[in-house]
């Protein structure tokens, strides 16, 4: 059973950065595909960002490209997102997603097997 924590949220100023963490557990990190999506209150779940599996490029959403890194850590079984210059637009719940299989549409929350139960970010101006 796979099994992901996310960490590192919080309330920050317009401009500032944040670092989340999601601990996996219960697979082999690396063959899986790794997401970060968001979700503001009323709003559907929105893609962030995705690795399809370690050596590939992520791909991100238009909304965070230049601002916001993914990034894998296999040793440790943990995923990252470094969010840089963060705008009040970017204030929601942040979820961690896992897919274990191979897929044509990491963008789609619907593709994914697994995840962490959300940190908030909440960006003031």
């Amino acid at each position: 059973q796979v099994q992901l924590v996310e960490s590192g949220g919080g309330s920050v100023q317009a401009g500032g950065s944040l670092r989340l963490s999601c601990a996996a557990s219960g697979g082999t990190f690396s063959t899986y595909a790794m997401g970060w999506f968001r979700q503001a209150p009323g709003k559907e779940r929105e893609f962030v960002t995705a690795s399809p599996r370690r050596g590939v490029n992520p791909y991100y959403a238009d909304s965070v490209k230049g601002r916001f890194i993914i990034s894998r850590d296999s040793t440790e079984n943990t995923v990252y997102l470094q969010m840089n210059s963060l705008k009040p637009e970017d204030t929601a719940v942040y979820y961690c997603a896992v897919r274990v299989g191979s897929s044509f549409r990491l963008s789609a929350p619907s593709v994914y097997d697994y995840w962490g139960q959300g940190t908030q970010v909440t960006v003031s101006s």
